[in-house]
């Protein structure tokens, strides 16, 4: 049985998502940027009134997850979007993108951000097939950033 549940950054359940997602910026990018990206965000920032984090569960395990932190007054960015290897191309990303959509119109955003690396094409691809739009980013990595405004989003 899935289950989305709101949790803190530092909740066991998390525990899964974050060594999959650091293994898998290691693998993709390299240990230094895997390991810059991960500190790029501390816990308190998905934290309420501003974050939120989400994880899907089936039973006890963490399958996929996010969370936002505010990025300004009218904008949330969307960080640590992760799914298990063994459980992507089922809807699971799709499922907890909207939910992250979901928890940013309910904390009074208007609009979303996401950030990926040119080495996560099925995260970009999703991304614009969700209807978000490529935005410019300064990175020396080369990393991509998208925007979505969340009315727009609902519509879609």
């Amino acid at each position: 049985m899935m289950e989305l549940r709101r949790v803190r950054l530092g909740d066991a359940v998390v525990e899964p998502l974050l060594h999959g997602l650091a293994a898998e910026y290691g693998q993709r990018y390299g240990l230094s940027i895997g390991a810059d990206e991960m500190a790029a965000a501390g816990a308190d920032e998905f934290d309420a009134p501003d974050g939120a984090f989400l994880v899907l569960l089936d039973g006890e395990r963490t399958v996929a997850g996010a969370g936002l932190r505010r990025w300004s007054p009218s904008t949330c960015e969307v960080k640590r979007m992760w799914t298990a290897p063994d459980r992507r191309r089922r809807g699971h990303a799709v499922t907890v993108l909207r939910a992250m959509e979901e928890a940013a119109r309910a904390l009074g955003y208007q609009r979303i951000r996401l950030v990926t690396g040119p080495a996560q094409p099925e995260a970009v691809a999703l991304y614009v097939a969700r209807g978000y739009e490529p935005v410019p980013i300064e990175s020396a990595w080369g990393a991509l950033a998208f925007e979505g405004d969340l009315a727009d989003l609902a519509a879609s």
